[in-house]
């Protein structure tokens, strides 16, 4: 088993440990050994330099180093000027702050009934006991104490740090050595899905092609219309903003978007792209209240919108589902309210944490539209997150092995084709336009509006069989 350390990380580390190249070979993974005191000190005792590894569901990754062996002594405090914690993610973004030690003597404690445990005053104390895993969690026993005693917490909470919880998807351990590690290669060398070159006329074409769109003539439809859904958080007001970006040629914010515990966007609402000759595209892009575990769109209100019942800028009520009597409610809905294209919006650092609860909300919700005949794709976003090679060049998304297994893991988790995966990168910390994120987002549009054309097809046909039905009735009768 490779460990999740990725490499930027381990050159972050390395950095911090000092100046010689270091190797990191994994000991001891909860996920892979079990979450228990004595694994831990059997496979890490006496090994030298360690480095410790807590990832939560949250995005955030931290720790601590040691320079001294771990023993199984009861009760010791080790002393280590070498010592420090660490911060090197937070909330699903990089986050580099180091936390060196300040009363040395006490910087490790030793306890053959604990995991890793550093500072006098349990500083960073991950756990003790076995704990077992609550379906993909560990739900660690110990604390975070960021008092500043044993370590220069630089003014920082524990919420600042690891949100406030010790609940985890991985703690790893590493042996820490000095040499040159050899670097995993983190991409292929021909790419996992065909596609054309990256360049200005690719570009430009994408965008042409998209403001040509036309639904199918014959369908009763004068718009697509794409509903996004999608657990808090994952991006379904960022990819408005960036494809509206694209087409003013600046980026925009007319989506409000940012990050928070509950959905920042409470009502449903269709967004239409202008372009600078005035002219409206013919597709909508509507928004939606994010799904969460106790709130958001249930599978009763799920039918209601893929049908085209519920009106422009509705309210969602988690107290008060819409029903036929509801103001507004759209008891007879044409071609232009029914939704021609179902969009899942997953934040592609999270599909190994995404509840239980919220992936069957997805899966109902599938269930609808598979009887409706409506295609669905899955935007994965942030997926300069997953890859250094994709963070530096967006252009490098289907080279990456990273990205792939991502794909891979989505497609898996709510039953999709794989090229029913459309990897994206939103519009976020930027302030100017880069030609390969447009690229990408327009990539994943196009797709979307190539599964309308489909659905008006059938739903052209459909018409059409039924209204022959219809007349052969009428003719018998």
């Amino acid at each position: 088993m490779e460990g999740k350390l990725t490499e930027k990380y381990m050159d972050q580390l390395e950095q911090w440990i000092d100046t010689v190249p270091k190797t990191f070979t994994l000991l001891f993974a909860i996920t892979r050994d079990g979450c228990d005191p004595v694994t831990f000190h059997q496979k890490c005792d006496n090994q030298g330099a360690t480095v410790t590894v807590l990832y939560n569901q949250h995005g955030s990754v931290y720790g601590g180093f040691t320079s001294i062996s771990w023993t199984s002594k009861t009760g010791v405090y080790v002393k280590d000027d070498k010592a420090f914690l660490y911060q090197l993610k937070y909330s699903g973004r990089d986050n580099f702050n180091i936390f060196r030690v300040n009363s040395p003597d006490g910087a490790i404690v030793h306890n053959n009934q604990f995991g890793p445990l550093f500072g006098s005053g349990y500083e960073l104390f991950t756990f003790k006991g076995r704990i077992n895993r609550s379906e993909n969690i560990f739900p660690l026993n110990g604390s975070m104490n960021q008092s500043g005693n044993t370590y220069n917490n630089q003014g920082m909470t524990a919420n600042q740090i690891n949100n406030g919880t010790m609940e985890v998807t991985e703690l790893e351990v590493y042996m820490v050595t000095d040499g040159e590690r050899k670097k995993k290669i983190e991409k292929q060398l021909s790419p996992w899905r065909k596609i054309k070159d990256w360049n200005e006329k690719f570009h430009d074409d994408l965008k042409e092609k998209i403001v040509n769109f036309k639904p199918i003539q014959g369908s009763n439809v004068s718009e697509a219309r794409f509903v996004m859904l999608g657990p808090v958080g994952a991006g379904k007001s960022s990819f408005f903003n960036t494809i509206d970006s694209i087409y003013r040629g600046r980026i925009t914010q007319r989506a409000g978007s940012g990050s928070s515990e509950h959905s920042l966007t409470t009502a449903f609402v269709p967004y239409s792209i202008e372009i600078s000759s005035g002219a409206t595209l013919n597709f909508r892009l509507c928004d939606t209240r994010g799904l969460e575990e106790s709130m958001g769109i249930d599978v009763l209100e799920g039918n209601y919108l893929l049908d085209g019942n519920i009106p422009y800028y509705y309210e969602f009520n988690p107290t008060r589902p819409i029903t036929p009597e509801s103001p507004g409610f759209k008891s007879d809905p044409t071609g232009n309210d029914k939704v021609h294209c179902a969009v899942f919006v997953i934040d592609s650092t999270s599909l190994e944490v995404l509840s239980t609860k919220i992936v069957e909300k997805m899966k109902g919700l599938r269930g609808l539209m598979n009887q409706k005949g409506i295609p669905q794709l899955i935007l994965l976003t942030k997926v300069d997150n997953l890859c250094e090679y994709v963070e530096k060049d967006v252009a490098q998304v289907f080279y990456s092995t990273k990205v792939k297994e991502a794909v891979d893991k989505a497609s898996q988790l709510l039953g999709l084709p794989r090229a029913n995966i459309l990897p994206v990168k939103n519009y976020e910390n930027e302030t100017e336009l880069d030609d390969n994120v447009d690229i990408l987002a327009l990539l994943a549009l196009r797709k979307m509006l190539h599964c309308s054309e489909d659905f008006m097809l059938n739903m052209k046909h459909r018409e059409k069989d039924v209204e022959g039905e219809m007349g052969k009735l009428k003719l018998e009768k």
